[in-house]
């Protein structure tokens, strides 16, 4: 399933930028990029698009403007250098408003609400599916300056190092590194499968072999638990048990 998207910035640094950003996602289509609203407004009254990466402080039709000007509204992500419209911008129902600069794991988690969102899309459509939205089994991070497809069920766990993770999969003995926070993945794993035991561990509950007071075993290699996660991780321990 792809989202077929423009982009629109008046800068045209800014722009490429952005172009780039979406080329490595990919489930997105990029179908045009634009320096002036008023042609992306001509293109897409000619054109079936499902999302609009937008920037606001444009020269003529600002970007709220644009989207108000809509009749049929694709889906609008917002980039910009300026806070203060982010109000206004959800007043519009925006998918995410994004402040520049953007760092990659933010543009694809806003990317990855936009994708939720045209999937219940396509699922209220006519002839589409009408069950509820089922959790993907695989997420991408950007990794050796490349989006990298992870499947869920290869995570063992989760490692966190300042501005960086350590992703610890079964398939291959080294991790995989990429730029995240572990708020950012926190957001995006599953929770019926995986559990955050310490401020640095995310840990794959198929993967644990045994739990202590104050650790998790994945076989032979112990794992510390925070004092912020044991009554959850307790609280696993019990339920697994039952």
């Amino acid at each position: 399933m792809k989202i077929r998207c423009i982009a629109i910035d008046d800068e045209p640094l800014a722009l490429e930028l952005l172009e780039d950003s979406i080329r490595q996602v990919p489930y997105l289509e990029l179908m045009a990029g634009f320096n002036r609203s008023m042609e992306a407004l001509q293109y897409l009254q000619q054109h079936e698009i499902d999302l609009v990466f937008l920037d606001i402080q444009m020269p003529g039709l600002t970007g709220l403007q644009f989207i108000q000007s809509l009749s049929r509204k694709p889906m609008f992500i917002l980039v910009t250098a300026y806070e203060k419209f982010a109000l206004e911008g959800f007043n519009l129902d925006v998918v995410d408003y994004l402040v520049k600069p953007v760092s990659m794991d933010r543009f694809v988690k806003a990317c990855n609400k936009a994708m939720e969102l045209h999937r219940l899309k396509l699922a209220g459509s006519p002839g589409g599916q009408a069950s509820p939205p089922q959790e993907q089994s695989y997420f991408f991070v950007p990794a050796d300056y490349k989006m990298v497809k992870v499947e869920w069920a290869d995570v063992l766990y989760i490692e966190g190092l300042k501005d960086y993770l350590k992703i610890h999969l079964r398939s291959q003995k080294s991790p995989l590194v990429t730029r995240m926070s572990m708020k950012s993945m926190e957001e995006q794993f599953p929770p019926a499968d995986f559990l955050r035991i310490h401020k640095s561990y995310i840990v794959s509950k198929k993967a644990i072999t045994a739990v202590k007071k104050s650790s998790v075993f994945i076989d032979t290699l112990e794992l510390p638990i925070g004092d912020l996660y044991k009554q959850e991780v307790m609280g696993f321990v019990r339920t697994d048990l039952s």
